[in-house]
């Protein structure tokens, strides 16, 4: 009663809510456009997801926030998050610091790589990513522009009264000597200036100004100065076009872009300046309840441009998302814009495909039950497919008609549950015919044993095998409580009972890979049976072909021999104790004139 109270009396205003248990433990918060209409969601309708059921049953008080707008909703929940951890929410804690470029506030300013941002009024870019993409425009800056590596206070006394000397880096061309007055201030300052542009992604100024410089070198005939800054505009073209993806026009925006699993999604970020990509990072965030890609995308941007200080006022994106007013929100629709959130859309695939890897081989429980609640999903199916059985009939020309039934579990196959059958009660090749005999077998002897029984039986073929094992699941009273389905081999289409239209799966998914393999499993394993059957018969045969042998005396020469072809290899003697002289005589004169 007292929950129904406080939902009534939430405002119609954005803002933010909190769940709590009754221990008085925030588990859960979020934000909402309309506070009253948005909690009142969880408790009014019946929810899919179990999740979900779970934490509504558990919430034992509610509070609020309300704000004046939905960008202040969003940063608010941002930081709550943060700052609780409550149990149902997406995780967005980092423990990672980042490097930046420091230019310290200082005489003379050095620049320098750094994980601790200190706020004594020095200029810091980034964070990086990458280290190493730090430590190359790092390079890069230092090959451009002569700047002092040491820490001496270069204040104005110092230097005046000459209290440093010049170093090492000095004698060898890596320093003007700024500690000895060597080096103006202004002079310093404006290399300070164009290095903030570099940092910025700003390339474009610092190559004006170097060819302006390589061009007054060679007016001047001083062509070996002219070829150093040549050098220099190599190096800072060469950087940019390795850093360049879009349309240089594009400058100062935000890209995101999410993809997602069931139990994970993977959110990509690209900040860009003057058509660079000047930070790239992508995050994984494992899902707490049935969240939207959209919810995800929403938190994870104002979670990121945080973490990055990112100020861009636009950011492009793959679909259409609530930010507030103060950032605009593209999602293109074609050219270059659309280019590079495909761009972002193609590293977050990436990045989840090597995630996958590594927790297949680190994390195997993980990774197990990603796929079934895949297949789950896919398949449309009430529960995970943990037991998978696939049956596949093999005749050739009408020929000793066999099945095979192979057993998947987890994904995996399952060989000592692999099962061969011959077909005892139908004549010729029907296909059709022998799927229901193999199918009503199977199930009959599993019941019989008391045997656990699999959540998906695959049948390698269209509507008509499919109706075939439906017939024998009938009579079994199996039909509710097995999952079936059929795929046929030409286009790879599932079929279900009852539905004439067929499912396709994506040709890269998982779940398909899992069916394909099944059936192409279920194929060999009842090719290799078919073949050593026939091979058997062949044999068999060829001792009733002997002129002047009966089917009892093959049968005591295989009691006896265990093989056709040790009865080719016996002695004469061998083979008349055990079918006299007679029959021995015509079986040895028989092999030997093969010889």
């Amino acid at each position: 009663m007292e929950l129904e109270v406080q939902i009534k009396s939430l405002p119609n205003q954005p803002g933010v809510y909190q769940y709590f248990d009754k221990d008085n433990v925030i588990i859960y918060v979020g934000k909402a456009k309309n506070l009253k209409k948005r909690v009142a969601s969880y408790f009014n309708k019946t929810h899919d997801d179990g999740k979900t059921r779970v934490l509504v049953k558990k919430i034992a008080n509610i509070k609020h926030i309300v704000v004046n707008t939905e960008t202040d909703a969003l940063l608010l929940e941002n930081n709550l998050i943060k700052k609780y951890q409550p149990r149902y929410n997406v995780m967005l804690k980092d423990d990672k610091t980042y490097p930046w470029i420091c230019i310290k506030k200082e005489r003379f300013p050095r620049l320098f790589l750094t994980r601790n941002v200190i706020k004594d009024g020095s200029e810091y870019y980034g964070p990086y990513t990458s280290v190493r993409t730090a430590k190359a425009l790092l390079d890069l800056i230092k090959e451009l522009y002569l700047l002092r590596s040491c820490n001496f206070d270069l204040s104005e006394k110092n230097v005046a009264t000459g209290k440093y000397s010049v170093c090492l880096d000095y004698h060898i061309g890596n320093c003007k000597g700024p500690c000895e007055g060597l080096q103006t201030e202004e002079d310093y300052n404006k290399d300070i200036a164009a290095i903030r542009n570099i940092v910025k992604g700003n390339f474009k100024d610092a190559i004006i100004s170097f060819q302006e410089l390589m061009m007054r070198f060679a007016n001047n005939l001083e062509f070996e100065e002219a070829q150093k800054i040549k050098e220099k505009i190599d190096l800072l073209a060469n950087y940019q076009a390795k850093s360049t993806v879009v349309n240089p026009s594009i400058t100062n925006v935000d890209v995101f872009s999410i993809v997602s699993d069931e139990s994970y999604s993977y959110v990509n970020f690209f900040k860009i300046s003057n058509g660079s990509i000047i930070q790239s990072h992508t995050s994984e965030i494992k899902k707490k309840l049935d969240e939207s890609d959209k919810q995800l995308l929403e938190l994870s941007i104002i979670e990121i441009r945080q973490r990055f200080n990112s100020q861009s006022k636009e950011i492009y994106v793959p679909f259409k998302v609530d930010l507030g007013e103060n950032i605009k929100v593209t999602v293109p629709k074609l050219g270059d814009k659309l280019r590079i959130v495909e761009l972002s859309i193609r590293n977050a695939k990436y990045f989840r495909q090597d995630k996958l890897k590594q927790i297949k081989i680190v994390d195997p429980e993980r990774h197990v039950n990603r796929i079934m609640e895949q297949m789950q999903k896919d398949l449309g199916l009430i529960k995970q497919p943990r037991h998978i059985e696939c049956f596949d009939n093999s005749n050739i020309q009408g020929t000793h008609p066999v099945a095979a039934c192979v057993v998947f579990r987890n994904g995996k196959p399952s060989k000592k549950e692999y099962r061969n059958f011959n077909i005892k009660t139908v004549e010729g090749p029907d296909d059709f015919a022998s799927m229901e005999e193999v199918v009503f077998r199977r199930y009959k002897r599993l019941q019989e044993e008391g045997q656990d029984l699999p959540q998906l039986i695959v049948i390698d073929g269209g509507k008509g095998q499919l109706s075939s094992a439906l017939k024998s699941l009938d009579i079994l009273g199996l039909r509710d409580k097995i999952a079936i389905i059929g795929i046929a081999k030409r286009l790879e289409e599932i079929f279900y009972p009852n539905d004439p239209v067929p499912l396709y799966l994506d040709k890269k998914s998982e779940s398909l890979k899992i069916i394909q393999q099944l059936r192409n499993e279920a194929h060999r394993f009842g090719i290799t049976h078919h073949r050593n059957k026939r091979s058997k018969s062949a044999l068999n045969n060829e001792l009733e072909q002997i002129s002047g042998i009966g089917k009892q005396t093959v049968v005591s020469l295989l009691k006896h021999f265990k093989s056709t072809k040790r009865v080719s290899l016996a002695s004469f003697n061998d083979l008349e104790k055990v079918v006299g002289n007679s029959r021995a005589l015509k079986v040895y004169n028989y092999f030997q004139m093969k010889k």
